[in-house]
């Protein structure tokens, strides 16, 4: 069995983001020389979500809006309790915690078996510093 490491770094220039990674993902399998197996991508940041939808500029804006009535972005501590250690993040966990750590994803003949336009994403919630993705593959 192999096994194949890599690290994605990011640094989103604003406050929350999707950006689509499915093609450096398809990269690191290739790199890997794995031809079935399996590949787990996830986020090395707790205020960063990896997980897999459709590249609809629509639908990301419907979960940009989605998010923040479900965990509003708000300063200081009058909402958040997080948000007393001085931090103004609470919000960026929560919409971590919704959309998820990690995705994996099979690997078949070489290739990502992803079903119809499906893609992996790096949803960022608290950005304007680097961060870090792990892609670890392993098959044969």
């Amino acid at each position: 069995m192999k096994t194949y490491r890599k690290e994605l770094w990011l640094n989103i220039p604003k406050r929350r983001a999707f950006v689509n990674i499915t093609p450096q993902v398809e990269q690191a399998v290739r790199e890997s020389g794995v031809r079935e197996g399996l590949c787990l991508v996830n986020s090395m940041h707790i205020t960063a979500s990896v997980f897999i939808n459709d590249d609809e500029r629509g639908l990301h804006e419907d979960f940009e809006r989605w998010l923040e009535e479900l965990a509003p972005y708000v300063p200081g501590t009058s909402r958040y309790h997080h948000n007393r250690t001085g931090e103004d993040n609470a919000d960026a966990h929560l919409k971590r915690q919704i959309m998820g750590r990690e995705v994996v994803v099979a690997i078949t003949d070489g290739k990502l078996d992803f079903g119809p336009w499906e893609q992996i994403f790096y949803g960022e919630f608290d950005g304007m510093r680097p961060k870090r993705v792990l892609i670890k593959i392993i098959g044969e």
